[in-house]
């Protein structure tokens, strides 16, 4: 683990980096991050370039590998309405490892908030991409989706 701040920004090493991060920002989001998954294509790819619209409330990921698409979450309820929006890193890389992330309600295993945290394969940048109060039920089954 060896998250670092180079003027505005995060770096890391590892997905423990990123869901440091993902725990930093969701704090004071005001919806502290408390389940985390991190997604694997079926042809065993780590890496994703991403896509989401977060006034919907739906993302995708394409598999760098093979190229698969994956609807995150609970997002094929709203992907007909989605205007999918293609993430792209600060230094213009697009291929990411992802971290799917929930806020639950208070004494519930009910997601409250989605995260989706990333870190760029160019260069390390750690981020929270992409996020929004998400009322999606089962904490356990939502992240299975992802």
């Amino acid at each position: 683990m060896g998250l670092k701040k180079k003027g505005k920004y995060w770096y890391g090493t590892d997905t423990q980096d990123v869901q440091a991060e993902v725990v930093r920002f969701s704090q004071l989001n005001g919806y502290p991050a408390t389940r985390f998954s991190s997604p694997v294509c079926p042809c065993g790819s780590l890496t994703f370039k991403l896509e989401s619209d977060e006034e919907v409330g739906a993302a995708r990921r394409v598999c760098a590998t093979c190229g698969a698409v994956h609807l995150m979450g609970d997002s094929a309820q709203y992907a007909d309405e989605a205007e999918f929006e293609h993430h792209v890193c600060v230094c213009r890389e697009e291929v990411f490892q992802l971290l799917s992330s929930v806020a639950l309600y208070a004494e519930s295993n009910d997601v409250r908030w989605y995260y989706i945290g990333c870190m760029c394969m160019g260069c390390q940048l750690v981020g929270v991409f992409a996020h929004w109060k998400c009322e999606a039920g089962d904490a356990e089954a939502f992240l299975s989706a992802t």
